[in-house]
């Protein structure tokens, strides 16, 4: 990735979080209806015009901004919390501990992950709160598989036995000496997670089992804008482009942090 191109997926990222966070104390009016603005195009005081209902796009956009950064925080962070404890955990005991953990990945592999979270919000239900529950479900599987790998590389290391030989305790040990060493591709995974948990989310509010109306989300305004493509395609490109600058520029940030980290990267 070049310089400029590192740049921009900066600015974006650091953009995306800026307005998400200052969202709710902007002078936003996402759900006012306005029957005689409907699908009117992007003007001066309506920057990206207005929607079937006479919302304004650009409102309903930061709005989409903050609940595709709360969902995706909320998503990441209670997979890897989740993934992490049980990966590292059953790595270090081993036993039938690790061979339990190793099964349900297993299964949980064996399944797509978007099909498996569909089928988990359509029993659960539409709702944010349903949808981060049904991507965590999922999400956890890939935490799980790196934490365990992470320790059973780093638990027969000189420190950790002598540690062992001190009586220190299964999860002081876990804690303190085993997973600040793991740190650095957990939290490269959890910044991919990020994307991936946007993308999730606005697949499934697209397909009515996410955010629901008239909470706005990026997948809802694109399904809503479909209908009306031809008339005013700005209702789908507004939140698509929208969509894709972010995934990229957080796939992007998440390339260069890991190979920040990566130590074979000195080599060259």
């Amino acid at each position: 990735m070049t310089g400029i191109g590192q740049w921009l997926a900066r600015m974006i990222l650091l953009l995306w979080v800026t307005l998400a966070l200052l969202a709710p104390l902007l002078p936003l009016a996402p759900n006012q209806v306005d029957l005689g603005r409907i699908l009117a195009p992007p003007q001066i005081g309506l920057w990206l015009g207005a929607d079937e209902l006479g919302r304004p796009v650009l409102d309903r956009l930061l709005i989409g901004a903050q609940m595709a950064l709360l969902i995706g925080i909320g998503v990441v962070g209670l997979s890897a919390l989740i993934g992490t404890v049980l990966g590292a955990f059953a790595a270090f005991v081993g036993g039938w501990w690790d061979h339990l953990l190793v099964r349900v990945i297993d299964v949980f592999l064996a399944m797509p992950g978007l099909l498996l979270a569909i089928a988990l919000a359509g029993l659960l239900g539409p709702g944010g709160t349903n949808l981060v529950l049904a991507l965590v479900t999922v999400g956890w599987v890939g935490y799980a598989r790196l934490a365990r790998a992470q320790i059973l590389s780093l638990r027969r290391r000189d420190h950790i036995q002598a540690a062992r030989a001190l009586g220190v305790g299964t999860w002081p040990m876990i804690w303190r000496h085993l997973l600040p060493l793991a740190f650095a591709p957990l939290l490269v995974e959890a910044t991919f997670g990020v994307a991936a948990a946007i993308v999730a989310e606005a697949g499934l509010s697209f397909l009515g089992l996410g955010v629901q109306p008239p909470a706005a989300s990026w997948g809802t305004m694109i399904r809503d804008g479909v209908a009306y493509m031809l008339v005013s395609p700005h209702l789908v490109l507004a939140p698509g482009v929208v969509l894709m600058l972010v995934v990229l520029a957080v796939n992007l940030v998440g390339d260069q942090f890991r190979d920040h980290l990566d130590s074979r990267m000195d080599r060259f």
